[in-house]
């Protein structure tokens, strides 16, 4: 299910998640349907955190882990930000479904240095836990259908495990149908 990961649970190892990921792990509700302690967290080797090569050395299947990308789009010059939260094995539809969802008429990942300043994560760990409350989360109904799911914990040297039902239950989260497309 997680490969050669090492997980414990992320509550115990605050120190593996980036500030604000740390702060919704520690406010994380009693009531939500997913309890705290399935919420795991495992140290990787940084220089291996991205997708491909993260799912190669630590034997997890691209099918298992999910990618958050951060979408902008402007309306009434007021930018608009999503993060979308898609299957490696998947290709966000940034200018179809999330354009839309967006309502903006033109749709683009946001700039790397935007992305980092605005969510205070690392670029290639982002994750849609800890992310400001005006922002759309948007997860593809695939992830939410995926038993164990590894995303990012806002920094690059580690990942955190969790049920993808667990996603679609984040504040401020919507599960949506075709969000991405097959890679």
């Amino acid at each position: 299910m997680m490969g050669t990961l090492k997980t414990e649970p992320a509550r115990t190892r605050l120190d593996l998640l980036a500030p604000p990921v740390a702060a919704a792990i520690e406010q994380w509700p009693a009531e939500a349907p997913v309890d705290v302690d399935e919420v795991l967290v495992a140290p990787i080797d940084a220089e291996l955190a991205d997708t491909a090569a993260f799912c190669a050395a630590y034997e997890v299947e691209m099918a298992e882990s999910a990618n958050c990308v951060v979408v902008a789009g402007k309306r009434g010059g007021e930018v608009r930000y999503a993060a979308c939260l898609v299957l490696a094995t998947t290709r966000a539809d940034v200018n179809g479904v999330i354009r839309r969802m967006l309502d903006v008429r033109k749709a683009s990942f946001a700039p790397m240095a935007e992305a980092v300043e605005l969510t205070g994560m690392e670029y290639g760990g982002i994750t849609p836990i800890g992310l400001p409350e005006s922002w759309s989360i948007l997860v593809d109904s695939r992830v939410v259908a995926t038993p164990h799911v590894i995303i990012g914990s806002g920094v690059r040297h580690s990942k955190i495990a969790l049920p993808g039902p667990a996603l679609g239950v984040l504040p401020g989260a919507q599960v949506v149908e075709e969000l991405a497309r097959p890679a």
